[in-house]
């Protein structure tokens, strides 16, 4: 059996159908194995004998809209590529925190290459680099800057579309961690 996560995109746990309880049931009910949630914000690492990620993600989003009511759009990614990413410290020497947000944005389609990144694209946001295996793009936050990540979301969505979902770093290492427990 492999080891995933699935990550959530728009899942808020102020949402009555969005408790961590309610969205481990639904993957229990697909028969994934050691289904855990990771914070309160729509993280989930799963067990499963299937392969193929993107009949894993549909059958995600499916079973959310039929069990809950809730379209989210769901990008899920093997424990290999996650824990490959943090292996290779992006954001080497950096620090998250209230200044400086170290993020991940995971694609839903990652096969697409955005080729050369544009160094900076907001007086607050620097891209890293685009990982191909984790399907994410990497980018470092200014939170002291005027405007800071409205021209990265703009990028983001004109160069993958709207199926893009990001999470701090200490999140995406969190979700490996329980991965691994």
């Amino acid at each position: 059996m492999r080891t995933y996560a699935a990550l959530l995109r728009g899942i808020a746990p102020s949402g009555p159908n969005m408790t961590n309880d309610k969205l481990r049931g639904v993957f229990e009910r697909l028969g994934f194995a050691e289904v855990a949630s990771v914070l309160a914000s729509g993280n989930l690492v799963f067990r499963s004998e299937r392969t193929d990620v993107k009949a894993l993600e549909q059958r995600i989003e499916d079973a959310l809209v039929a069990d809950l009511a809730v379209s989210s759009r769901t990008i899920v990614r093997d424990h290999r590529d996650l824990r490959a990413l943090v292996d290779s410290d992006p954001f080497r020497g950096m620090t998250h925190g209230n200044d400086t947000y170290l993020t991940a944005s995971f694609l839903k389609h990652p096969g697409t290459d955005p080729g050369v990144l544009p160094e900076r694209l907001d007086p607050g946001t620097r891209l890293v680099r685009y990982d191909a295996a984790a399907g994410a793009v990497l980018a470092i936050t200014d939170n002291t800057a005027p405007d800071r990540a409205r021209g990265f979301m703009v990028w983001l969505e004109a160069s993958f579309g709207k199926d893009v979902t990001t999470r701090s770093w200490l999140t995406v290492q969190r979700v490996v961690r329980k991965m691994e427990s």
